[in-house]
């Protein structure tokens, strides 16, 4: 029996995302009609009761009546937009695939301005409620906080790349930004699949399991995406590394003690601490062989811009949880949070913000390969040879 090849891969997981995306969207569009209007149809609340439990759905709801009221209206809004979002992604992705270059601009610059709009709402909302009161308390709007933010960044490098003619960069970065919009609708489905494998968890707990893994999985997503589209052995321009042996070593150094400390930690929380820890560990480690795999297939197989990519990734996974410590400690001192939830927020967006890090990382060593290579382009240009003897009449030099 043929084993699926490299296309059919791709195409698979085209189709899965553009499946998800259209699925989500009419449920993101409607998510807060019951919060405008009481008894309102929402189709993800109906979908919710019948999977799992009305009264599952019930508390839920009860618990967001509250904060959702102070800023309802840009929360509306950013759920619309959202749903909007989930419908230009796949025409977005399609008409990039089938090189239909006006379709491709045109529906950029409104997905650019929605994504704008979108999260204008959400920052709203997180300006008007305090962490403590956000869906599953300060870990969750923290983990709220981040994504926006890389998501309104990458938008912003990847609108940067396309007026600088750096599509590869351009690709990279929307890419990374519909990967942060991803975890929404990822956020739902676990909502309806975890309680059937951790039966007696409430939605709010579901969140707290959700954000240990939700971050890395989406990142690692847009990274697969990058190096599937990117066929090039070579980076035009580029000699050397800039992630030699020493430093994928130093980086793998600095990051054991830390992931270490991160799973003792948890270790000594009970079972609590347990299925946290089983939801954030499990997907670093998946994350991990991948990445570590697909650097050293490349490095054989003489590609030494996929090596390239994927030991900047590479680097930046190994290092999150030295942010991630780093960032729990910051937040239980000067945040006011207790340990615990500074360490679930500290690990909830370690890998997302080192992802976006080796990205950038990524656009440097593209830029700088393409500078270098002007260089050696005009360097090697013929110089107008200047004339022997000065023309009869005119001065001497």
């Amino acid at each position: 029996m043929n084993r699926p090849g490299k296309a059919t891969w791709r195409r698979a997981a085209t189709i899965a995302v553009v499946v998800v995306c259209l699925a989500y969207a009419p449920i993101a569009m409607t998510e807060l009609w019951p919060y405008a209007h009481h008894g309102a149809p929402a189709i993800g609340e109906w979908l919710l009761g019948r999977a799992v439990s009305p009264r599952y759905v019930a508390d839920a709801l009860a618990t967001r009546i509250g904060p959702y009221s102070h800023s309802l209206a840009a929360m509306v809004l950013h759920s619309v937009l959202g749903g909007l979002l989930m419908l230009l992604g796949p025409v977005q992705l399609l008409s990039a695939l089938r090189r239909r270059r006006r379709l491709h601009r045109a529906v950029g610059v409104v997905f650019a301005l929605t994504v704008y709009a979108s999260m204008a709402g959400a920052a709203v909302y997180l300006a008007r409620t305090a962490p403590a009161d956000a869906f599953s308390g300060p870990a969750f709007w923290i983990v709220l906080a981040t994504i926006l933010v890389g998501t309104v960044s990458s938008i912003t490098f990847g609108i940067l790349a396309a007026v600088t003619n750096y599509p590869d960069l351009h690709q990279r970065w929307l890419l990374l930004c519909y990967a942060y919009l991803m975890t929404a609708p990822l956020l739902r489905l676990e909502w309806g699949a975890l309680p059937a494998l951790l039966p007696g968890l409430s939605m709010s707990d579901v969140n707290r399991v959700a954000v240990m893994h939700l971050g890395s999985i989406v990142v690692f997503g847009a990274l697969l995406a990058s190096r599937a589209l990117d066929a090039r052995d070579r980076l035009p321009g580029m000699r050397g590394t800039w992630v030699p042996r020493p430093v994928l070593i130093a980086a793998h150094v600095a990051g054991a003690p830390a992931l270490a400390w991160i799973i003792a930690s948890y270790l000594g929380r009970g079972p609590t601490g347990h299925r946290l820890l089983a939801a954030y560990l499990l997907p670093f480690a998946a994350t991990y062989a991948v990445m570590f795999l697909g650097q050293r297939r490349a490095g054989r197989n003489g590609r030494s811009w996929a090596r390239e990519e994927w030991r900047l990734h590479l680097v930046g996974l190994c290092l999150a949880p030295v942010l991630s410590v780093g960032a729990g400690l910051l937040f239980e001192r000067y945040g006011g949070l207790d340990r615990g939830t500074a360490w679930d927020a500290g690990i909830a967006i370690g890998c997302g913000m080192l992802a976006f890090e080796a990205t950038v990382v990524v656009s440097l060593r593209v830029v700088r390969g393409r500078v270098a290579l002007r260089r050696e382009r005009q360097a090697t240009a013929p110089r107008p040879e200047p004339d022997s003897a000065p023309m009869q009449g005119a001065p001497a030099p």
